[in-house]
């Protein structure tokens, strides 16, 4: 078991657990839940050794093996397949221990090498690697490249494999779902759904954690409290307990008449039959954690677009992918990713956009972003159409070494004269006042970026972008590094915006409230998926199945 009593843990002068207790028993998988900033990887540093408590008594059994996932980007020209067959540390040492027994010619140290080698399962380490690494959606020819040969985010992929190829009696998982596509996800969900031994992991993926937990830990205000069941019973609990405290009672009811009205206009949104059940049980969902929102500190709303063109834009036989790469021979063609692409996407409509991995999801988003020109064919934009585009690489195009208030006065600067705010809006109070709608005031709108965390950057995007007042999104997995409680304040926002969205996301949850129709991208082509999101997650399966056997 692991036993915490009467705990205590600082960093620096910040108290993260105060004299708290919890016990959790072998088997049991974990979903470590509490805001930003509340204490969830410190905890996990206890739970590996790398922090100590200040106070208090805590213990892990010492013969359990750990296994987690590395934070560092890998830099090895080794291949993806024999990198991850490197975590499993039982093969290591039974190979190290085979190349000292073959060293000191001792045939009795020889045989019980080589048995443990064979136990350890060298016959069948390749396979079950790449098992692992299809699993997570790299392809058949990408599993003997060089390590170093991938983008970070593939690489985080591999260091995810290589945790889960670790033999393990203790799983720590730190946002585990960040780099991967929905494909992937259904794919992990299952794996951790059969590990044997205790898992712990951190994610702001509510249906990610309702799939694989049965133990909710929620970490608030120096206490760890632990509640038996997934996400979303916890989720039920906190709620029953908030409005028998009934804290705050005049500010809560407020909030909650907000979210009544988003509820009333949710309600009116489901208009074909599939997707009216994935939006009354998100319904369900919304209204009985209405007062968890209320509690929240955080939530915000887009402006109203100052026109809706109709339709927004229209593609007319497109055809979309990436220009040669610079230095190519010249003539060398571009990249079709996908084509005979004709479709309007029209106001007020919410597009969920599905597809397998490298399907051309981005490709499609960043096209009519206008960040990438068609290859053929036209988008032709209605009038008066004003994007609004968050890109999975947004976080990057952030400048580090300015601050927030410095990157709204360039965008007050920027912005067409058609969609620019009255002057005040544009002066330095105008923008600290909205700057502090969205959580940053006082100093922190001095504070340079890159100093800041992920989840402040996304927030930090979405302020640029509501402020623009766009008629269209186009979000490119918006929720990467939100805490729960953002996300479900952007679930809102989405929803009681007048505007069109289309939304690429492996977060389920965001899919299943704001969007009433989904587009398939696959086998180079674009198609409406006539079905929910259940009915994707079956698709997807058999799409896996499919290519294994290809």
């Amino acid at each position: 078991m692991i036993i915490l009593k009467n705990v205590a843990l600082r960093r620096g002068t910040k108290v993260l657990l105060d004299n708290t207790s919890v016990t959790l028993t072998p088997g049991e998988k974990v979903g470590l839940v509490g805001r930003n900033g509340a204490g969830k990887s410190s905890l996990f540093a206890m739970l590996n050794g790398t922090l100590h408590e200040d106070s208090g008594e805590f213990s892990i059994p010492n013969q359990w093996r750990m296994a987690q996932v590395a934070q560092d980007m890998p830099e090895t020209a080794q291949s993806a397949t024999e990198f991850v067959i490197e975590g499993d540390t039982v093969l290591l040492a039974a190979r190290a221990e085979v190349m000292e027994a073959e060293a000191g010619d001792d045939g009795m140290a020889m045989a019980h090498a080589y048995m443990a080698l064979n136990d350890a399962g060298e016959h069948d380490a390749a396979a079950r690697a790449q098992s692992l690494i299809l699993g997570l959606g790299f392809k058949v020819a990408e599993l003997e490249l060089p390590v170093n040969s991938f983008s970070g985010g593939w690489r985080m992929r591999l260091q995810l494999a290589r945790a889960l190829m670790c033999p393990s009696d203790l799983l720590l998982l730190d946002e585990p779902t960040n780099h991967l596509d929905l494909d992937a996800l259904v794919w992990l969900e299952a794996w951790l759904k059969n590990y044997g031994g205790t898992m712990v992991v951190i994610s702001h993926d509510r249906e990610f954690l309702d799939a694989v937990t049965n133990v909710t830990l929620h970490i608030d205000h120096g206490q760890l409290v632990r509640y038996g069941g997934n996400y979303s019973k916890f989720e039920d609990m906190r709620a029953e307990q908030m409005l028998l405290q009934q804290a705050a009672q005049a500010k809560q009811q407020e909030k909650m008449a907000h979210l009544q009205k988003f509820i009333d206009r949710f309600k009116a949104k489901a208009s074909k039959a599939k997707q009216a059940q994935s939006r009354v049980k998100a319904l369900e969902r919304m209204e009985k954690i209405a007062p968890v929102l209320a509690d929240a500190d955080f939530q915000f709303e887009f402006k109203e677009p100052m026109s809706l063109p109709n339709p927004m834009l229209t593609i007319a036989e497109a055809a979309f992918g990436y220009p040669p790469a610079e230095g190519s021979a010249e003539g060398t063609p571009p990249t079709t990713i996908v084509q005979q692409v004709s479709r309007s996407v029209l106001a007020g409509q919410r597009i969920g956009i599905l597809g397998a991995n490298g399907q051309g999801k981005s490709t499609l988003v960043k096209t009519v972003a206008g960040a990438l020109n068609p290859i053929s064919g036209e988008i032709i934009r209605g009038k008066g159409l004003n994007i609004g585009y968050f890109s999975q690489q947004e976080l990057d195009v952030l400048r580090p070494e300015d601050n927030p208030l410095e990157h709204m006065f360039r965008l007050a600067r920027d912005i067409p004269a058609a969609i620019r705010p009255n002057a005040a809006d544009c002066r330095e109070q105008g923008l600290r006042n909205f700057l502090g709608t969205f959580n940053f005031s006082g100093d922190m709108v001095k504070q340079a970026v890159g100093s800041m965390s992920g989840g402040e950057k996304a927030r930090l995007v979405l302020c640029m972008l509501v402020w623009q007042r766009p008629n269209l999104l186009l979000l490119d997995e918006p929720t990467n590094h939100l805490d729960l409680a953002t996300r479900e304040a952007l679930s809102v926002a989405l929803n009681e915006f007048e505007g069109s969205v289309m939304l690429v996301s492996h977060d389920r949850a965001l899919l299943r409230a704001v969007c009433d129709e989904f587009w398939l991208v696959s086998r180079g082509g674009v198609q409406d998926f006539d079905g929910d999101l259940d009915d994707y997650q079956v698709y997807l399966l058999e799409e896996a199945r499919r290519r294994r056997s290809e």
